[in-house]
C-alpha cells in the first residue's frame, strides 16, 4: 500500500490523500487551496494523478478545502461515486454549484479586463471548472448515514463517524485488505472542539493501524465557552451604539455558530435584542439545511430551537434575498450585525461590508476562525494597518477581535484527548492539515506519549506501507 500527500501536509487547505493498493485506487477529499498567490496555481497545475484510474473518493466533510476541486476532477474523466454523510451531499448542492460560479464569474471578468487591455489571456485566469461539473460532481455523490457500513470496492470497507466540526462531519474508519492482510486507517477529518453548540462531540475511536489527524490548532489552546460568550456580548455591546459589528463568517457552521451564541445571549438577558443581518445567498442555504438536520443537533441546540419556535425576545434576524438589500446595508451607521461571508475575507459581500467600516474607529471586525496565509483575514489578524479593498488603500481603524472559542476545530488539548480514546497507539501517525509549526508541536506532543510515533508529512511525500506493495 502507498499513501500520497497531496495537500494540507504543513498547510491547513488543500485536503487531499491518494490511497493505492494493487486492487484500488481512491483518495480521501479533494480540496481546494486557500490563501496566498500561490494558490491559483496550484488549483490550476493538473493532477499529479490520473483520474480516470480513480475508483472511488471518500469525502470527510464540505468545506471548500476538503471537496472544491472534486468538479475539477470530474471534469478530468473520474467516473466513480463520491461517499459521504447525508448532511454534507446537501450542503454540497449549495457549497460546489456556488464555486462554480465564482469560477465562471471570475473568469469573465478577467476576460473581459483582458480585451480593454487588448492582451491575450492568462492561463491562470481560466475557469477551474464549471457548472456542468459542478452538476456532474453532485450526481456522482453516494450519500450515506453515521456509522452505516459503505464498502466502496471489494478489499475497502468505511464508517463514517461523527466529528462534530460542521454539520455532516466525518472521521472515516477505512479497512483496506491486500491478500489475507487488513489495514485500518482512520482519517480524523476536522474534529470539533467538544462542548460546542449545535453539533455533538466527535466520535472516540478505539484502535487504528494508521491515524491521520487534523492540527490546525495543534500549537494552542481556545478560550472555554462561558469566557468566549462573555467576550462576545462585550464586544457587541461595546460596539453597537455607535458602530457596526462586521462578521467574516464561513457560510457553513460558523455563521450557524455565531447566530445560536447570539440568540442564547439574548435568552439569557445579558443583551439587549439585536438586529442581525445574515449577507450571504450561500450562508441563508446553509442554514436552512442545518435547520433540516436538526436530529444531529445536541441537547442544547434543540433547546435553543424550541425558545426560538415560541417566538418572545428574540433577536431581529433577517436574510437579505437581493444586491439591493445588501448595499443599502452600508447606509447603516450603527446598530447592525453583519453577518457575511467569505469567513477570510478573500471574497464576496464581506469585502464591501469591511470596505465601508474597517475605517470608522467605532466599528469592529469580529474574526470567527482559522485565517489561512496570504489571505486578507490573515493581514488583519496580524495588525497590518492599510489594506487593499476594491481597489483602493483602505486604513484599518475598526477594532479586529479574534475570537478563538468560536473557532470549529479542536484545540491542542482536545486533540490531545482525542487521542487518548484509542486503547493503543497506532502503528504510524500523520499530523496533518495544519501549518508547520502547529502541526510539529502536535506531533511533539503525540510523540512524548509511551508508543506514539508521529510525523509531519510535506506535500508530495508517499509513504509505503512496509510489507506491502501497490
Amino acid at each position: 500500500m502507498k499513501i500520497h500527500f497531496l495537500g494540507a501536509a504543513r498547510e491547513v487547505t488543500g485536503s487531499c490523500y491518494l490511497i493505492e493498493t494493487e486492487h484500488v485506487r481512491f483518495l480521501v477529499d479533494c480540496g481546494m487551496v486557500q490563501g496566498g498567490r500561490e494558490s491559483m496555481a496550484r488549483n490550476h497545475a493538473p493532477f499529479p494523478f490520473d483520474p480516470t484510474t480513480i475508483d472511488f473518493v471518500l469525502l470527510t466533510h464540505a468545506h471548500i478545502d476538503h471537496s472544491g476541486l472534486l468538479p475539477k476532477l470530474t471534469r478530468h474523466g473520474f467516473e466513480g461515486p463520491i461517499h459521504t454523510v447525508s448532511a454534507t451531499r446537501d450542503l454540497l448542492e449549495v457549497m460546489l454549484r456556488d464555486s462554480a460560479h465564482i469560477q465562471e464569474s471570475d473568469a469573465e471578468r478577467a476576460a473581459r479586463r483582458r480585451a480593454k487591455q487588448r492582451k491575450p489571456p492568462r492561463p491562470e485566469e481560466a475557469a477551474i471548472y464549471g457548472m456542468a461539473d459542478a452538476e456532474q460532481a453532485l450526481r456522482q455523490v453516494r450519500p450515506c448515514a453515521y456509522d452505516q457500513r459503505v464498502e466502496p470496492r471489494p478489499h475497502v470497507m468505511c464508517l463514517f463517524r461523527d466529528a462534530g466540526h460542521i454539520l455532516g462531519s466525518a472521521i472515516i474508519e477505512v479497512w483496506v485488505s491486500e491478500g489475507e492482510k487488513t489495514t485500518k486507517i482512520v482519517f480524523s477529518g476536522d474534529l470539533g472542539q467538544p462542548g460546542r453548540p449545535i453539533l455533538r462531540d466527535p466520535t472516540p475511536i478505539e484502535d487504528a493501524d494508521l491515524l491521520f489527524i487534523e492540527s490546525t490548532y495543534g500549537d494552542r489552546s481556545h478560550k472555554d465557552q462561558e469566557a468566549t460568550r462573555e467576550e462576545l456580548a462585550g464586544i457587541v455591546e461595546h460596539t453597537l451604539a455607535g458602530g457596526n459589528v462586521i462578521v467574516p463568517a464561513f457560510a457553513v457552521g460558523r455563521t450557524q455558530e455565531v447566530i445560536y451564541h447570539l440568540h442564547r445571549l439574548t435568552r439569557e438577558g445579558r443583551i439587549a435584542p439585536l438586529n442581525i443581518v445574515v449577507d450571504s445567498p450561500m450562508a441563508t442555504q446553509a442554514t436552512r439545511i442545518t435547520q433540516k438536520h436538526a436530529a444531529l443537533f445536541d441537547e442544547a441546540a434543540r433547546e435553543l430551537v424550541q425558545w426560538k419556535e415560541a417566538g418572545t425576545g428574540l433577536p431581529r434576524l433577517r436574510f437579505t434575498e437581493t444586491a439591493q438589500e445588501s448595499m443599502a446595508l452600508n447606509n447603516v451607521r450603527s446598530g447592525l450585525i453583519i453577518i457575511s461571508a467569505s469567513g477570510m475575507c478573500d471574497a464576496g459581500r464581506i469585502r464591501h461590508h469591511l470596505f465601508h467600516n474597517l475605517s470608522r474607529r467605532s466599528c469592529a471586525v469580529l474574526i470567527t476562525g482559522y485565517q489561512a496565509r496570504g489571505t486578507l483575514g490573515r493581514r488583519l489578524v496580524e495588525g497590518q494597518q492599510t489594506v487593499r479593498l476594491l481597489g483602493q488603500d483602505v486604513r484599518v481603524r475598526a477594532k479586529i477581535h479574534t475570537v478563538g472559542g468560536l473557532s470549529a476545530h479542536a484545540d491542542r488539548e482536545a486533540l490531545l484527548a482525542w487521542a487518548e480514546g484509542f486503547r493503543k497507539p497506532p502503528r504510524q501517525v500523520f499530523v496533518v492539515h495544519g501549518e508547520d509549526a502547529s502541526a510539529q508541536a502536535l506531533a511533539s506532543a503525540l510523540n512524548s506519549r509511551p508508543g506514539w510515533t508521529a510525523t509531519v508529512p510535506r506535500v508530495g511525500e508517499v509513504y509505503e506501507l512496509p510489507g506491502a506493495s501497490a
